[in-house]
């Protein structure tokens, strides 16, 4: 069975850490969710981000999400590729050396790698964006930049590929961000 690396942590965006661990289960990948200072069995806390009209997000409770891999035990040459869940997380697991030696291995591999939402301040911050175009949450738009990438301002529910690269806003983008992933991955569905 191919295995993903699914990146998590407390505070996670609830829908960009339950939904694409289910999707990619779904169609067979066996997924490790890990996060730093975790090990199989612990819980992250996550929360449900919503666009109810303000001029940023809404943020509630979300889910207690069961990590079912130890993060110390990764080694990426195990995996076809790596997912990034967004939400505040990334903020803190951006400052983490391990989190950031895994996402450089990823694309000195050259290993399909999808980010979503906040999960792009990860890309940035372990230097593996510049001259890539990619999304992200338009908040984190400044950042992209920045890093040397090249922000694609696109709709909340879309996807931007560039190589093995997907990336989307934020979690309405589900469909269109797991569809193109499962593309730059190889995998073929069949209906």
């Amino acid at each position: 069975m191919k295995k993903l690396l699914f990146l998590t942590g407390d505070f996670t965006e609830d829908y960009e850490t339950m939904v694409p661990f289910q999707m990619l289960e779904m169609v067979g990948y066996e997924v490790h969710t890990v996060c730093p200072d975790k090990k199989k069995g612990d819980i992250v806390k996550t929360a449900i981000h919503d666009f109810e009209g303000d001029q940023t997000y809404t943020e509630k409770p979300g889910h207690n999400f069961a990590l079912n891999y130890d993060f110390d035990a990764v080694s990426t040459s195990d995996y076809e590729g790596l997912v990034i869940a967004g939400g505040r997380a990334p903020e803190y697991l951006r400052l983490n050396d391990r989190v950031i030696e895994i996402v450089q291995e990823f694309f000195e591999a050259d290993k399909p790698v999808a980010a979503i939402c906040h999960g792009i301040q990860i890309l940035t911050a372990a230097g593996v964006v510049s001259g890539r175009k990619l999304t992200a949450y338009p908040a984190v738009g400044p950042e992209v930049t920045l890093a040397g990438g090249e922000f694609q301002d696109i709709p909340v529910d879309g996807a931007y590929v560039d190589g093995n690269l997907v990336t989307s806003p934020a979690w309405p983008a589900h469909p269109a961000f797991i569809r193109e992933f499962l593309k730059v991955l190889g995998a073929k569905i069949e209906i």
